[in-house]
């Protein structure tokens, strides 16, 4: 049965197996290289396993690989690409630094090829483990629209429960009695939310929260109190003059290397398109929103034909969408044509790291829907952000607000540079940049009720 401890247990078990199995490729490395290991050698690879373990241990947690619930297994071998290069390069870096040499690149570079091998053998087995004995049941009490948006993002074989938001307290508890994890959804009253929170964590269910936009803007709030009566102190929403000092020294340092780093993408990507139209721009300008509602113009590099609004007005791109052109596709594809916005961040108009840029036609709109939309925009907006990693191109704009209005309560130099190295998974997986027309693919027996776009 899903409880709390289960999942303590299993982030425990798997981040110490990833990490026994990481110490163990080093040691089969040398015996597939050498047939007898040197004392020598030995000593400089157990001076250099602390920082192996460390800095494995800080890629295993950022690339969430403790947690695979709710990944395909695709997912975790493209983390475990990308947490187990790092790994590579920075113990590289560490024999160097440290003049361990008697820790050979061959070594460190088999070890890293046993790595992506016997990790992703690892978790395979695990998660076919996890979804074949321990699938367990749950229950979401929400309306039916927010039933299928949310089942949509668990994978395997679930088993459902779906009660409407309406119901009464007593039905809804007998219900949770069934089941193994619940889900809220905003849709629930606060006094009857508190009450199933209540129950939920008293029978020591998995608890899954969606937070309303009100209950974002009032995380991190302080608690003091008014005489004997405990209040709230609800911080200012923003970052303070030290947090914006620090992330803008930040930004223009990593601008620049990445400028001088990516130049010669810059200048091969400027061909291609050149090459495709040669009468046409290589930088596309466009006015976006910025911090405090101010405008400024924003570079990409071009991916649709020119004047592609001329008779459309402002929309969206979509799936196949007719005006981007063939080198369009590929630098959306790869997100190459955010490139350029690195100039933004330099100029200081963006941030590395923070909510995405909107125009003020479909700012607008969204201020209208969501009130709270406007908070978005008392940070600088970045060229990726928590949104991005956390969900998909097609991901709703209220759970994009979610996302963003988290990352700004939430704001730390760490969170930026967590961001930075997941946004590199973004890049890897095609799915994060699909358009809206397509529709997310179910297989057979994976869900027990039907999803409508």
């Amino acid at each position: 049965m899903f409880n709390i401890l289960d999942r303590r247990i299993d982030k425990f078990i798997l981040l110490t197996v990833d990490l026994f199995i990481i110490f163990f490729t080093y040691v089969l490395a040398f015996f597939l290289r050498y047939e007898n290991i040197t004392a020598r050698n030995w000593e400089s690879f157990l001076a250099l396993a602390p920082w192996i373990l460390l800095i494995s241990l800080f890629f295993l947690t950022v690339y969430e690989l403790y947690t695979l619930n709710r990944k395909s297994i695709w997912d975790v071998v493209r983390s475990i690409f990308v947490a187990t290069t790092f790994i590579t390069f920075l113990t590289m870096a560490a024999s160097f630094i440290f003049r361990e040499f008697a820790l050979p690149r061959s070594v460190i570079l088999i070890s890293y090829f046993l790595m992506i091998g016997l990790l992703s053998g690892w978790k395979f087995i695990y998660l076919k483990c996890k979804r074949d004995y321990k699938s367990g049941t749950t229950l979401l009490i929400g309306s039916q629209v927010e039933f299928a948006k949310i089942g949509m993002s668990f994978l395997g074989p679930i088993k459902w429960k779906h009660i409407q938001p309406d119901q009464s307290i007593e039905e809804i508890i007998t219900q949770m009695n069934k089941v193994d994890s619940v889900i809220i959804t905003p849709e629930l009253l606060e006094e009857k939310k508190a009450q199933i929170i209540y129950q939920a964590m008293k029978q020591n269910k998995i608890l899954y929260v969606v937070p309303s936009l009100y209950d974002l803007l009032l995380s991190k709030s302080i608690i003091t109190s008014l005489d004997d009566t405990m209040v709230l102190a609800v911080k200012p929403f923003g970052l303070p003059a030290d947090q914006r000092l620090i992330k803008r020294v930040f930004d223009m340092i990593f601008s620049f290397l990445f400028l001088v780093l990516l130049s010669p993408i810059f200048l091969f990507v400027s061909f291609l398109i050149k090459f495709e139209e040669p009468k046409g721009r290589i930088i596309f300008k466009q006015k976006r929103i910025g911090q405090h509602g101010n405008e400024f113009q924003i570079y990409k590099f071009r991916s649709m034909i020119e004047d592609a609004e001329v008779h459309t007005g402002p929309i969206i791109a979509k799936q196949n969408d007719s005006r981007i052109t063939r080198v369009g596709k590929l630098l959306r594809l790869t997100r190459i044509d955010e490139l350029p916005q690195l100039f933004n961040v330099l100029i200081g108009d963006m941030s590395l790291v923070g909510p995405r840029p909107e125009r003020e036609y479909f700012t607008k709109q969204f201020v209208e829907q969501f009130e709270s939309y406007e908070y978005r925009h008392v940070v600088k907006p970045g060229i990726t952000g928590y949104a991005q990693v956390m969900g998909k191109y097609t991901t709703d704009v209220e759970d994009k607000l979610r996302y963003d209005l988290h990352y700004i309560r939430n704001y730390s130099l760490l969170l930026d540079i967590i961001i930075m190295l997941r946004t590199i998974i973004v890049l890897l997986d095609k799915t994060k940049a699909e358009g809206r027309e397509k529709p997310a693919k179910v297989k057979k027996g994976d869900r027990n009720f039907p999803v409508n776009y």
